[in-house]
């Protein structure tokens, strides 16, 4: 049969009509899409600089559905979602970015980290770790160890978080060594709970030499040559402390004297005391002056002592002892009452204060409670500094 060749003629414009037309309405789509999708995604900009979290989350959600191939619109939910504390479903969202075959190795790596980031927050400390571990070797690998750092302090994971500290400072980005002193002495302390003296002793030798200006190492090496009623060998290493960090020597200056005091020795007390004297000195301080008056208590001499600490370091601890003393010219009733409205005037101002984040407590922290920082408690009471 032979072909009609006038269809060809026909079958022609008719073909090109509909590829004219078919491309008309795919060009008014994809330009619909694109006008709807910025305006959905600055609307939910506007929101979120005006702090409508709720109804900024509403409109991402909405550019993400009219273009799902935008990463960096999921991006910005997760990061809304991790912010607001819907850590679930900040986790879906990054997921669901890792599960997409054509991202670029770059924003992969980027949706790991907002994933571990995501882990993190959330308390599921297990499962960060391995996406914070999942990123060594990319270009979040810094962020994911200094995150790995956190997670193991938070969970006591000393030993790991050594060797994190470690690896980090032979990159060079920083010095992490007063950290690694620290948790060398979180692991002594561990080993002495267990009744493994010998290994808590090789541990703070460890973190001296790690750290020899870190005041740790010192003070519980002493506490506990103290426990064990070696005195002098405490003396020493309280003696180490004074060398190496004298700001720090007053955190254990009634340690000193008592040491000095338990030694049964007239020699050890008077070079305690000329020590202490000589510190003091220095560094005029409560502490110091009230291991002095451990050692030598004769209630004269204490009384000139604080004298002479009001001339020169107006405090109202000291001026408190000095009235205490002369509280024996006040009636029976007048004293207590005396005492106890001098107690509680004195007693915020004995405490000890974060440089970091202000944070105040009673008793003295190697690592604030508030900010989690290290070494930010200067050895003083707030009313010293």
């Amino acid at each position: 049969m032979d072909f009609d060749l006038r269809w060809i003629l026909i079958a022609l414009p008719l073909a090109f009509a509909f590829g004219w037309l078919a491309s008309k309405l795919d060009t008014r789509q994809w330009k619909r899409e694109q006008r709807d999708a910025p305006k959905a995604y600055f609307k939910g900009l506007n929101l979120l600089l005006n702090e409508q979290q709720d109804k900024a989350i509403d409109a991402f959600i909405e550019a993400v559905q009219a273009d799902p191939d935008t990463s960096e619109l999921h991006f910005a939910l997760g990061n809304l979602f991790r912010r607001r504390g819907e850590y679930e479903r900040a986790v879906r969202v990054h997921q669901h970015l890792l599960q997409r075959g054509d991202l670029p190795r770059a924003e992969r790596e980027r949706a790991q980290h907002a994933l571990a980031q995501d882990f993190y927050k959330a308390g599921l400390f297990d499962r960060a770790e391995d996406a914070f571990a999942a990123l060594r070797g990319t270009a979040f690998e810094h962020e994911a160890e200094l995150a790995l750092l956190s997670l193991y302090e938070r969970s006591r994971e000393w030993r790991k978080a050594a060797e994190v500290a470690r690896h980090l400072e032979q990159g060079g980005s920083a010095s992490f060594a007063s950290r690694i002193a620290h948790y060398l002495c979180e692991q002594a302390l561990e080993a002495q709970a267990r009744g493994q003296d010998a290994e808590a002793q090789q541990l703070l030798a460890e973190a001296r030499k790690a750290a020899p200006q870190a005041a740790r190492a010192h003070v519980l090496a002493g506490q506990m040559l103290a426990r064990r009623e070696q005195h002098q060998q405490a003396m020493a290493a309280y003696a180490e402390l004074l060398a190496a960090n004298p700001e720090a020597f007053s955190l254990i200056a009634g340690d000193y004297a008592a040491a000095a005091l338990a030694c049964n020795s007239a020699e050890a007390q008077q070079q305690a005391l000329q020590t202490l004297q000589a510190q003091y000195q220095r560094t005029p301080g409560m502490h110091l002056l009230n291991a002095i008056a451990r050692l030598e208590p004769a209630a004269a001499a204490q009384r000139e002592r604080l004298l002479e600490h009001l001339r020169q370091e107006p405090s109202l601890s000291a001026a408190r002892l000095l009235l205490a003393q002369g509280n024996a010219q006040l009636s029976g009733e007048e004293a207590p009452l005396v005492n106890a409205a001098l107690d509680k005037a004195v007693r915020p101002l004995q405490r000890y204060r974060c440089a970091a984040c202000g944070f105040e407590a009673q008793h003295y922290f190697w690592q604030c409670p508030g900010c989690l920082n290290w070494d930010t408690y200067p050895p003083r009471h707030v009313e010293e500094q």
